[in-house]
């Protein structure tokens, strides 16, 4: 069997950025997948449990809401070596396009007081997995590290 795109990439050298890992066609519809890698593979410890599914709720709430995004947002979720998130877009972009919506995002995380939205027995299946202290501070580490002045070097895949 051949290799899946995310698995071609060069984990080794790969920094914390926004990375456009695919794009597919979708009946009339082109779809663009994010790498939103928010700690360096093998270098960092991953993120723990509770503040990814923090994030995730408070991420996939702000994109749903989004008043320019809302309608194109296709999914928002953790990467399972828990090292950043992956979001898909209808449309066709580049990493720098989605900057100011990653650092509304993530500024919007960083700066949430209050109930977790979904954050209820009745709303999810592991409500009680959550740590919005930890993911307020990831969220202002990757602004501050990686959002504040993005360079290209964190918006473009390594070459092998």
């Amino acid at each position: 069997m051949e290799k899946i795109t995310s698995f071609t990439i060069n984990h080794l050298k790969l920094l914390p950025g926004i990375y456009v890992s695919r794009k597919d066609q979708a009946g009339d519809a082109l779809i663009t997948t994010f790498d939103i890698r928010m700690t360096r593979p093998n270098f960092e410890p991953v993120m723990n449990t509770a503040e990814i599914h923090t994030i995730e709720h408070l991420g996939a709430t702000f994109l749903r809401n989004h008043e320019t995004y809302n309608e194109k947002v296709i999914y928002f979720g953790p990467m399972g070596c828990r090292t950043g998130f992956y979001l898909l877009l209808s449309g066709d972009y580049k990493s720098r396009d989605i900057v100011p919506l990653m650092t509304e995002m993530y500024e919007f995380i960083r700066d949430f007081e209050g109930e977790v939205p979904g954050a209820s027995a009745r709303d999810c299946g592991n409500y009680y997995d959550m740590n919005l202290n930890m993911a307020k501070y990831l969220a202002r580490k990757f602004l501050d590290t990686v959002l504040y002045g993005i360079e290209d070097e964190h918006l473009l895949y390594p070459e092998s």
